[in-house]
């Protein structure tokens, strides 16, 4: 009796292929679940309680200086905006399309990189110009939470790993393009230069990512 072929790989791209699962993208799946957990309670839970959830959460002066650990891993339990916000179709798709090429922890590297680097760099600044006196002391205590800035590191990583150039440079356009917007608008300083400074952080890490992509030999789909 003769063995068969071993059948091919599928490596067609599929739309489940945006989606995370369970055994395919852990860390994306897990983190998803824990997200729409917090976002249905700041919706639907008790308003004081939600509002004193949030407080503990914000990666502020007051809180990165007294709780930094509990700040920042706080902070990323929440979607600014919700399950209705862009960021929470956003991080599904590029966490997931991330974790694919790379791995979980790797890809969960990336979004710690960004979120804690760029919280830093955010805050660190406001800090100084309270203490020189050009700030007011309520800057402090500014209200910032969220998973956006992580969400940016992992835009910039992905691109180094898609295979199609012309998605690299629309995937890279598009959000080049959202984020100037934020930046002509103005509402919200700190964040509005938060975002492109997390997206360079991405970009930053292209040799490093194009690495771990090539030693975990997963199929490129796109």
């Amino acid at each position: 009796m003769r063995a068969g072929k071993a059948a091919a790989p599928d490596r067609r791209w599929h739309l489940w292929h945006l989606l995370p699962t369970p055994t395919g993208t852990p860390f994306t799946f897990c983190y998803a679940l824990v997200l729409i957990a917090t976002s249905l309670y700041a919706q639907f839970g008790d308003p004081a309680t939600v509002d004193t959830l949030l407080q503990a959460s914000s990666t502020d002066v007051a809180h990165l200086t007294h709780t930094p650990v509990l700040a920042l891993v706080g902070s990323a339990l929440w979607i600014a905006g919700g399950l209705a916000s862009p960021y929470a179709l956003g991080f599904v798709v590029i966490l997931t399309a991330l974790e694919r090429r790379i791995g979980g922890l790797r890809a969960a590297a990336v979004f710690v990189f960004g979120h804690v680097t760029a919280s830093l760099a955010t805050e660190i600044p406001v800090g100084v110009a309270v203490w020189a006196g050009h700030l007011p002391e309520t800057s402090l205590h500014r209200y910032d939470f969220g998973i956006s800035f992580g969400l940016m590191a992992c835009v910039g990583a992905l691109a180094a790993v898609l295979r199609l150039k012309w998605l690299r440079r629309g995937l890279l356009g598009a959000v080049g393009l959202v984020l100037l917007q934020d930046l002509i608008a103005y509402e919200d300083p700190l964040t509005a230069l938060g975002h492109p400074l997390a997206l360079c952080l991405g970009l930053a890490t292209w040799p490093v990512v194009r690495r771990w992509k090539a030693a975990r030999a997963a199929p490129s789909y796109l």
